[in-house]
């Protein structure tokens, strides 16, 4: 007799196919920078197997390199949690992106092509234009780095690596609410048309300052946000905390 649908087991896959370790930290990094994954909730191995379809031992990888990010903590027969995100966390990453972006500004109108410049000059028109017409903050957001990835193209690969690490670490939901909540969403703009002159022109010191200004305005819009909610300054009850989808 047929075993019953409801019960038959999964079929096997064969070797190779399904998602990487690699692959499943990235998804999960992705899900925990999007903040959808509340800080100090349990990434509990056998809900992520289900979800990604994969073992045990991938699952178990992935979380040790978001946890070498500090993404996650890892607690000894207990799994994996969110890492509860610190004001001192948000002033250390927006001061390093600052400084990373500065150079990438810097090295783009030193070492840019033309056709390199004008791409990033037309979407950072884009971006403002977008801006004045009312654009969602995660949109702007994500158009943001995509420019600050094209500059940073033409610093050292020192400096691409270095960019690539602060961005691994970062929780960009924040910057989504920050940039949408600001008092003033049109002041970190202001930095961007300083940006922008300063690509146009080559001028380098023009462009790192205005490059600089972008990280520090939204330095302080999400530790002023994390301020006014009472975060970032306790520790996170694991009990109650559900995972966000907002």
């Amino acid at each position: 007799m047929d075993r019953p649908a409801e019960t038959a087991p999964r079929p096997r896959r064969a070797r190779g196919e399904g998602p990487t370790a690699a692959e499943v930290a990235e998804r999960l990094r992705h899900q925990i920078q999007e903040g959808l994954w509340s800080p100090g909730e349990w990434l509990r191995e056998g809900r992520l197997c289900e979800e990604f379809d994969v073992g045990r031992s991938i699952v178990r990888r992935a979380l040790g390199e978001l946890a070498k990010d500090g993404l996650v903590i890892l607690e000894p027969n207990r799994g994996a949690s969110v890492t509860v995100t610190t004001l001192q966390e948000v002033f250390d990453l927006y001061e390093l992106r600052a400084g990373l972006y500065g150079v990438a500004a810097r090295f783009a109108c030193i070492r840019a092509s033309p056709a390199l410049m004008a791409e990033i000059l037309e979407k950072s028109d884009k971006l403002i234009a977008d801006s004045e017409a009312g654009a969602q903050a995660e949109d702007l957001i994500h158009q943001s780095e995509v420019i600050f990835s094209l500059m940073g193209e033409c610093a050292s690969a020192d400096a691409q690596a270095m960019i690539a690490a602060v961005r691994r670490k970062t929780r960009w939901h924040w910057s989504y609410v920050g940039l949408a909540e600001s008092d003033y969403p049109q002041g970190v703009f202001d930095h961007w048309r300083i940006m922008r002159a300063g690509l146009a022109a080559r001028d380098a010191a023009r462009a790192a300052e205005g490059a600089r200004g972008i990280l520090y305005f939204m330095q302080s819009e999400v530790a002023r946000l994390m301020l006014a909610r009472g975060l970032g300054m306790q520790k996170v009850d694991r009990v109650t905390t559900r995972r966000m989808r907002t």
